[in-house]
């Protein structure tokens, strides 16, 4: 359990721009793991990114500037609640709603991926044209799983109830899952459908509307860049397809809000959390900037 140790901030940031008031991307940690199948320690994903993140440069080579001086304030970890994924996707939802009126960046750490659900309605409160962009390995579209519609396997058939969503580096599916994307004539960008000359990206810009929440799972990457993943899919996307995606979702779009779920921190080498602590930085930096040089 982590709830009895000390706070800590990412980047170990300090006042003033670990402020609440003055920030204007706020982190909020969230340790559940309730359905997750098969590699289990998700739980651990959030404190471990934010120690991870300790060591990242404050300066960003690609955008020119130091993302951390527009403010990042950390919360608290979210207390688990016990009584399942939709009560706890309720719960996230609560946390995320505050942060989204105020018109600040909710990024939220996993934990397993049902979260999202309750975070994409937060912010689809605040933004209701939002979409949402899915990188990942698996669909999560079946409609129920092990006697549940909101755990991990179920979790974008529930969002996908709520707005649009752009799923984008798919290699794992069910024949359910297959049946309904056929029935509302919905097609993913597998992964295998990667470039370098990156032509997918106007279709994936095509999916989506203006305001974007994004959600990744980080088996959308290759295991040879994140070994330490819940559910570890072969043939995955690298790290610079990844940013380049998602830099250019980021100047095309609005990104109103992001998560990163499903690191397991044991089951790899500790630069897969700061692999991940590299992610969020840089989402961070794409959603504030447009994904442009700032400045």
């Amino acid at each position: 359990m982590t709830k009895n140790l000390p706070h800590r901030d990412f980047l170990g940031l300090e006042p003033p721009l670990s402020d609440f008031e003055a920030a204007r991307a706020v982190v909020i940690p969230v340790p559940y793991e309730g359905t997750m199948g098969w590699h289990s320690g998700a739980r651990d994903a959030p404190r471990a990114i934010i120690e991870a993140s300790d060591y990242l440069e404050f300066y960003d080579l690609e955008l020119k500037t130091e993302i951390h001086r527009f403010g990042i304030h950390t919360m608290r970890e979210i207390s688990v609640v016990t009584a399942g994924p939709r009560a706890m996707a309720g719960h996230v939802y609560r946390m995320v709603r505050t942060v989204a009126a105020k018109g600040k960046l909710p990024v939220v750490l996993g934990g397993e991926h049902s979260i999202t659900y309750g975070a994409v309605r937060a912010v689809l409160e605040k933004y209701p044209g939002l979409s949402v962009l899915q990188l990942d390995a698996h669909t999560d579209l079946r409609d129920e799983y092990m006697g549940s519609r909101y755990g991990d396997a179920c979790v974008m058939r529930r969002v996908s109830e709520l707005c649009p969503v752009a799923q984008v580096g798919i290699r794992s599916s069910s024949l359910e899952e297959q049946e309904y994307l056929a029935g509302r004539k919905r097609q993913p960008v597998y992964a295998w459908e990667f470039d370098s000359d990156g032509k997918y990206t106007g279709r994936v810009l095509k999916m989506l509307t203006g305001d974007v929440y994004v959600t990744i799972d980080l088996d959308v990457f290759d295991l040879s860049v994140m070994p330490a993943v819940g559910t570890p899919e072969p043939g995955g996307l690298n790290w610079q397809v990844v940013l380049d995606l998602l830099r250019r979702v980021g100047r095309a779009k609005r990104i109103v809000g992001f998560d990163v779920v499903e690191l397991c921190p044991d089951e790899g080498p500790a630069s897969c959390a700061y692999l991940t602590a590299s992610l969020v930085y840089k989402m961070i930096g794409y959603a504030l900037t447009g994904g442009c040089a700032y400045g």
